[in-house]
């Protein structure tokens, strides 16, 4: 990873109690405090916006690569049509919404505010491709690193102003003229800016190695339940014989159950030490619940279903057959389950069902959401080791799986954490990774 060298440089003091000290080779602009060396331009000064192709359905399949709002999404760069769509044009559209190396596409409407103006770098020239009408195309002239571009739009401030000079209506838009008079802050020289996009790129390069790394052992484990849970694959020492059992043969299987209206705050208390279970918060957790979003009052744990802390639970509304382990007290309404008092390891429970997830949608009742019932949970077989000690042997095997993921996961939340203090500070000049020109 690219040095970053952070520069201390001297405060002025001012005569004003109310006004900000300003660092030595600093100075206040619109967009916050930069280096003096550094400029804040409009967009519309570095370079020339376009909208993209509008085109209806029936010109889709063949034709021009196509550049569409979700080819934008979650990427940072745009190197290649292979995997794009098509659409009809002619030869006059292909040259007016041509796609050059450098090119910046930023999304122009998105029904989360969060997705106005994220933006997509072209690697290199894409002949015949164009964009649509969801996306408009800034073309600078040549001030701006390609490399920095991919980082620069990302910053809090700019984004923070995107958001700012949308405007919402069915969906969240920014058109081209609040795009051109947003303000940039940009170094001096290309090489500072080369400098920037390093040190960024590194770090993005270290997320993507850790985001791949946990795929794989999620793959690994995955692949590791397949083979212990169902005894095709035997741990040393173990050879005795394992039994396909019912579900409801080893646990006590009972329904949550809903205070009603729902809605009423009679139910709700945010002092209470009784957690109110929904399907938000379990699908947002791991394998233990250790918070809810809601409490309950007196009055609705007395109208819901107590589930005491360290039981197993599962989702059986919405997204079904999500299992969890309680970590505190709580209430689970008719969208939950309960498998009190197992007769089998309750983490090798748990591991079952977590193999199984996947297949309730073939069974689930479908309404206005998909949901299971307790007789065919209770009917669900699972095969089961008849000797604890393998139960227990295959529960540790795979919880370790489960806490190196833990740990991975953690430290990819705070590089991506260590990422944004990174962009902040050298978006802004606060760390200089070149010396300034009086230096």
């Amino acid at each position: 990873m690219t040095q970053i060298e952070n520069q201390k440089p001297e405060s002025v003091k001012s005569n004003n109690p109310c006004q900000s000290v300003i660092q030595t080779g600093y100075k206040q602009t619109e967009v916050g405090v930069i280096p003096e060396d550094w400029v804040v331009l409009p967009l519309y000064e570095l370079g020339k916006f376009k909208n993209g192709i509008n085109k209806n359905s029936e010109a889709f399949g063949h034709g021009s690569p196509f550049v569409n709002l979700m080819d934008v999404f979650g990427v940072s760069s745009i190197s290649t049509s292979d995997s794009l769509g098509l659409v009809e044009t002619n030869n006059t559209e292909q040259q007016l919404y041509d796609l050059r190396e450098g090119d910046v596409i930023f999304i122009r409407s998105s029904v989360k505010p969060s997705g106005v103006g994220l933006t997509a770098v072209v690697e290199k020239n894409l002949p015949k491709t164009v964009f649509s009408g969801f996306l408009i195309r800034f073309r600078d002239s040549g001030a701006m690193d390609t490399g920095f571009k991919r980082h620069c739009f990302y910053g809090d401030n700019f984004r923070g102003s995107v958001i700012a000079a949308s405007s919402v209506s069915a969906n969240t838009n920014i058109n081209q003229d609040n795009l051109k008079k947003l303000m940039l802050p940009l170094p001096p020289t290309k090489a500072e800016q080369e400098a920037i996009a390093e040190a960024l790129s590194d770090t993005d390069a270290l997320i993507e190695a850790l985001e791949q790394l946990i795929t794989k052992k999620r793959h690994l484990k995955q692949g590791a339940m397949q083979e212990l849970l169902t005894g095709k694959k035997r741990l040393p020492g173990f050879s005795g014989e394992w039994e396909v059992k019912q579900l409801g043969s080893l646990a006590g299987i009972t329904r949550g159950a809903s205070p009603r209206p729902i809605d009423s705050p009679i139910w709700f208390d945010e002092n209470s030490t009784i957690g109110w279970v929904r399907i938000s918060d379990v699908t947002k957790s791991g394998m233990f619940l250790c918070e809810t979003t809601q409490r309950l009052s007196p009055l609705g744990v007395k109208s819901s279903r107590p589930v005491s802390r360290g039981s197993l639970i599962m989702s059986i509304c919405a997204t079904i057959g999500r299992p969890i382990i309680t970590e505190i007290d709580v209430c689970i309404h008719d969208g939950f389950v309960v498998f009190d008092a197992p007769c089998v390891n309750q983490l090798f429970l748990y591991y079952a069902l977590k193999s199984i997830e996947g297949d309730w949608s073939k069974h689930g009742q479908t309404g206005s959401q998909m949901n299971l019932n307790t007789g065919l949970i209770n009917r669900t077989k699972i095969s089961v080791p008849r000797d604890e000690a393998e139960q227990t042997a295959i529960v540790t095997i795979l919880s370790d799986m489960d806490a190196e993921i833990t740990t991975l996961e953690t430290k990819l939340a705070k590089t991506r954490q260590l990422k944004q203090g990174i962009m902040h500070n050298l978006l802004t000049g606060k760390i200089r990774l070149v010396p300034p020109p009086h230096v």
